[in-house]
Parts: C-alpha cells; sequence; structure tokens
C-alpha cells in the first residue's frame, strides 16, 4: 500500500467513525417467532416510518434506516396499522429504543441506566396483524395516585370493570400518578390486567422532582414508557402522542410544544395520507398551549383531525375557531376527558370504602370509549361502576307545591354533552317534548357534596376531611354541560314522571327519568 493509499484508507475510517458517532443505523423486520430478536430467515420490512423524535425516515428495501444521533436520543418504529409490536409483561407497547450513554441526571426517581455505546445495529420487531376498519379504544386521564391505597381505587373502581374489554387499546392521558413516579410499576401493574396493549402520556404529576431541565423531566417515564413524543397507527387512525407539559428551572410548567415535537408531527405527516384520521394525544387541553397555533397550522388544512387531553379534572367538548387560533373554516374537535381519579380521589367513601371522587363540574369520575370507523369517531362516556347508559344526573325536587313550579327550574348535567347537544323532555303521558337551553353553572349536586365533604359529621365533632385524608375536595367549578328550562305550571296534583332526552353531537341519544309528587 502506497502511502497515498494509507492516508486515503486512514481518512476514509476517520470519516466513518465521524459519521457513526453522530448517526444511528437499524432495520425494522417481521419477528416470524415472536422472540425480539432478528432471526435468520426473518423478512426486513421497507417503508416503515421510524423516528429520533424530531427527523422521520422510512425504512429502504432492505428495511434499513439511518437517523441523526444525540447524547439523549429516543428512537421509535411508528407502528403500522397491520402489524403489531411486543409488549411488556404489562401490556406496555416495546416500540422504542433509549439512547442514553450517561444514563440519567440524578433525581428523587430513579431514570433511565447508562445505556453504554450506540449499537451496531438498532432493530424493530414488528408481529403481522390484521388491520381493522371499526374498533374501539379505552380513553382514561389522570389516575393521580397518591400510594398503594389509590392504586387500589383505581383497580377496583375502573380496571376490574375493563377486563374483558374488546377494545383494541388502551391510552391514559397524562397524570398518571401524583408527583411519585416510583409508582408507575404498580399502576402499569393493575392497569395491565385489562388485557390490552396500553399507551400512555406524560402528563405533569409524572415528573421527575428535582430535574432542573425541562429535557430531564420526564426520565423515570421514559425508563417505564420509552419516548413521551412518539406515533402510532391503527386502522385508517394515525395517533400522536406528545408531552406537551414544558417545565422552567423553578419546577413551574407551561402547556408548551417543542421545537423538536412541531418538527416531529410536521415531518411524520409528510408521510400521512390525507384520507387518514389525525388524533393528537396530550395532557394538557390544546386551547390553553402558548404556542398551539404551530400545531394548528400543520393540521388545519386536513379534512380529519381530532384531539384529546386531560389535566383539568372536567369533561369539555371544544370547538376549537379563530379565537383559539385555528383558521379552518370548520372547528376542530378537541375533547377534554373524564378522569378516573374524578376530584382526585376525594369525597367521602361509598359502602365499599371508594370517594365519590365526583369532578369538579359534577360528572362522576370514569373514562371514555373513543370508537372509530374509517376516519370517522364517536366519544362515550362510562362512569365508574355505573351502568353504560348512565349519561346525566336531573336535578328537581321530589315534591313541590303547585305555587313552587312557577320559581323551580328544571336542571339536567349532560356529563358529555356539548354546544352540539340537543337536550329536551316532556312529561310522561304528554306528546311535546320542550327544549331545554344550555346554561354553564355549578351543578347543584357537586355543590352539596361538596359541603357534605368539609366536614364528616359537622354536628357532633366538626371533623374536617382535609383533617383526616391530608387533602380537601376543590371548591366545584362552572360546567360547560348544563341544561336549563321551566316545567309547565299547569300540572295537578298528584305523581308526575319527567322524561329527558339527549342527542349528541355523534347522534347518540339517551334518556333519563325523574319522578316526583306535587302536593
Amino acid at each position: 500500500m502506497t502511502m497515498k493509499q494509507l492516508l486515503y484508507t486512514l481518512f476514509l475510517l476517520t470519516s466513518w467513525q465521524s459519521f457513526a458517532q453522530t448517526t444511528a443505523n437499524g432495520t425494522v423486520y417481521q419477528d416470524l417467532n415472536k422472540n425480539g430478536q432478528k432471526d435468520a430467515g426473518e423478512p426486513s420490512i421497507p417503508n416503515i416510518c421510524v423516528s429520533n423524535g424530531k427527523e422521520v425516515v422510512k425504512t429502504d428495501k432492505n428495511g434499513r434506516w439511518t437517523l441523526p444521533v444525540g447524547d439523549d436520543t429516543g428512537f421509535f418504529v411508528i407502528k403500522p396499522a397491520d402489524y403489531a409490536v411486543p409488549l411488556t409483561t404489562e401490556n406496555l407497547p416495546k416500540h422504542y429504543y433509549l439512547h442514553k450513554p450517561n444514563g440519567s441526571p440524578s433525581t428523587k426517581s430513579e431514570g433511565v441506566a447508562p445505556t453504554g455505546a450506540l449499537p451496531v445495529s438498532i432493530d424493530f420487531p414488528l408481529w403481522k396483524q390484521k388491520s381493522e376498519k371499526q374498533f374501539s379504544v379505552l380513553l382514561f386521564s389522570d389516575t393521580q395516585t397518591r400510594g398503594l391505597a389509590e392504586v387500589n381505587y383505581v383497580t377496583r373502581d375502573v380496571v376490574e370493570e375493563c377486563i374483558g374489554t374488546k377494545a383494541r387499546f388502551g391510552i391514559s392521558l397524562g397524570d398518571i400518578v401524583a408527583d411519585d413516579p416510583n409508582l408507575f410499576a404498580e399502576i402499569n401493574g393493575s392497569i395491565g390486567q385489562i388485557g390490552v396493549p396500553w399507551y400512555n402520556i406524560f402528563g405533569n404529576h409524572d415528573f421527575n422532582r428535582g430535574a432542573t431541565d425541562n429535557q430531564f423531566s420526564d426520565e423515570t417515564f421514559e425508563r417505564f414508557y420509552g419516548p413521551s413524543t412518539y406515533a402510532f397507527e391503527e386502522g385508517q387512525v394515525a395517533f400522536i402522542g406528545l408531552k406537551n407539559v414544558y417545565f422552567s428551572p423553578d419546577g413551574k410548567y407551561k402547556g408548551h410544544f417543542t421545537e423538536a415535537q412541531i418538527d416531529f408531527v410536521k415531518n411524520y405527516l409528510a408521510h400521512v395520507p390525507n384520507d387518514k384520521l389525525v388524533v393528537l394525544l396530550m395532557h394538557i387541553p390544546i386551547v390553553i398551549c402558548d404556542n398551539r397555533t404551530a400545531i394548528f397550522q400543520l393540521i388545519e388544512k386536513r379534512p380529519h383531525t381530532f384531539s384529546t387531553s386531560g389535566h383539568t379534572h372536567t369533561m369539555i367538548n371544544f370547538e376549537v375557531d379563530e379565537k383559539y387560533g385555528w383558521k379552518k373554516v370548520t372547528p376542530h374537535h378537541h375533547f377534554v376527558n373524564a378522569t378516573i381519579s374524578g376530584s382526585w380521589w376525594c369525597g367521602l367513601k361509598d359502602e365499599t370504602g371508594i370517594p365519590h371522587a365526583t369532578m369538579n363540574d359534577g360528572t362522576p369520575n370514569g373514562y371514555s370509549v373513543l370508537t372509530f370507523d374509517g376516519n370517522q369517531y364517536s366519544i362515550r362516556f362510562k362512569a365508574a361502576r355505573r351502568p353504560a347508559d348512565y349519561q346525566m344526573n336531573i336535578y328537581w325536587p321530589d315534591e313541590l307545591t303547585k305555587a313552587q313550579l312557577d320559581t323551580t327550574h328544571l336542571r339536567v348535567n349532560v356529563f358529555a354533552g356539548s354546544a352540539r347537544s340537543k337536550v329536551e323532555f316532556q312529561l310522561a303521558g304528554q306528546a311535546n317534548w320542550i327544549p331545554l337551553q344550555l346554561t354553564p353553572q355549578r351543578d347543584p349536586g357537586n355543590m352539596v357534596m361538596f359541603q357534605q365533604s368539609v366536614y364528616l359529621d359537622a354536628t357532633v365533632n366538626d371533623t374536617k376531611l382535609d383533617k383526616i385524608f391530608g387533602w380537601s375536595m376543590d371548591k366545584p367549578s362552572i360546567s360547560t354541560h348544563i341544561w336549563q328550562g321551566n316545567v309547565p305550571t299547569d300540572l295537578p296534583t298528584g305523581t308526575h314522571r319527567i322524561i329527558v332526552r339527549t342527542t349528541d353531537l355523534f347522534g347518540q341519544t339517551y334518556t333519563a327519568h325523574r319522578i316526583f309528587r306535587i302536593r
């Protein structure tokens, strides 16, 4: 070898080492025997999206991909609809590889252990599955457990009734725990018993206490669930999970999308056909994110979009329009989901030892079921341990005089109601239906429960609830889904029945009854 050839060889080696330090490589393959290893004869899969949380590339004809890498990079495969990813024993998706050579910074909760040198090849296994046009998803939010006692509340109040579900998978929209990421293992163990794959979104109460940089606020979350921004596909739906909780060095947070996340959404959507439904998953409602318009600009020209969150401990259907920065004529639907913990597991306990935990807007604690049919969707609320058709509370006295009919309002809290809901009532035996008017206000029943929760027994020992449990129930907030109207005043004395009927924005109809007496 001549000196010139030697120098050229050294140049190539140096260039390759430099390239190898700044890029990661790997393959996506069909794991035929489902052992998580690329064995001889297992085919590579072309045209599969892989990302580092910012850039998105598709695998080549040999199933290979290449992406930039830093010293804190999460790589993940974007599961297509006709494939599944391996699962942990708790049914958590294993769709990622974390590259943290030095591990996570030290905080009060254990993060990711040092991963060491970058592997020569990061290979993602996929399992073939049948793509379903129609499927349903369990949508949880804010399980928000403080200790094992509340993990058990989640288990008995919600998880046990979901076992045997026909849902394709489930999603938790953040605040999985209440400031103690060390409880992730316990809550995962319970929710995993439902028996379907379970995706998780980062919430403000899932952060690592002591982290001095937003970048390191989700280290324990990453240890259990992988990157806090990711995507996957099912049927005709592209799901995008986003960590929109941004922490400042003083520990305060706001709703905000990072530049890398915005780039990721932009880069991924370039690979998503326009006829697919794009669903954005986040914890803080998009309407209170300071740079929401950056996301809106990426989706507002698409015909099929939907987004959902938790965080507020109220259930709200937002019609996102120009006042929020949405430029498209047709509003974007953002759904703030009900919370599993209701009002942070507060309130008097029932006969099973579980607090009533009614949410701040008078909605019972519970969850939602999303049903997809192609690029269309519908939402149905499910109150914890209640019948599926329990969708409203009617507020009207058990008995009243004829004179009181003039001054008493009929109020109905339709839990998942929206401005597009139709709510009406009739008196049994009469033919006409009388419309009720949407009148946001505090839920009357919740106000009563709040007063009861302040003192366990005010007549005996004046014992405050927060002295026993260490926290108290929040004062009820304004509910956006209460309807109000007047009952006819010409009713005779005797027993009567009010029938309330509501039809929501998806065309789903529910009825409820209220029996009362006029004396």
